[in-house]
């Protein structure tokens, strides 16, 4: 009786692994893997790295990306690590604008003649 209630310990672990580790881990491969190929010339893409660009043309496994104006490099798709949604004019026009003539100076830390002195 012993001996079954080890295998049936390390079965149960087996199944808590995969349903813990392997299996969001997979889904979360497809996904990324389905976005990929989902890219069309004209969508607003982040890299894995963290460079904005925009997909100009895909090849098989790779993708030029225009990173400015004029300026397009190639990588290969599984650097793409999302799309980006566009905002809404609306959502821009909440956002409060700054006024670039407005300089803000700030003290150092010890400066202040009412901070506490040491």
């Amino acid at each position: 009786m012993g001996d079954y209630s080890s295998l049936i310990m390390i079965a149960l672990m087996v199944v808590v692994f995969y349903f813990l580790l392997i299996r969001p881990q997979r889904k979360r491969q497809q996904e990324q893997a389905q976005m990929q190929n989902s890219l069309t010339p004209g969508t607003r893409i982040m890299t894995t790295t963290g460079l904005f660009a925009t997909v100009v043309a895909i090849d098989a496994d790779d993708v030029i990306l225009e990173i400015a104006p004029g300026v397009e490099t190639r990588w290969v798709k599984a650097a793409i690590g999302r799309v980006l949604t566009p905002v809404d004019d609306e959502d821009v026009k909440s956002v409060d604008t700054v006024d670039d003539n407005v300089v803000e100076t700030v003290k150092p830390h010890g400066d202040d003649p009412d901070s506490p002195k040491k």
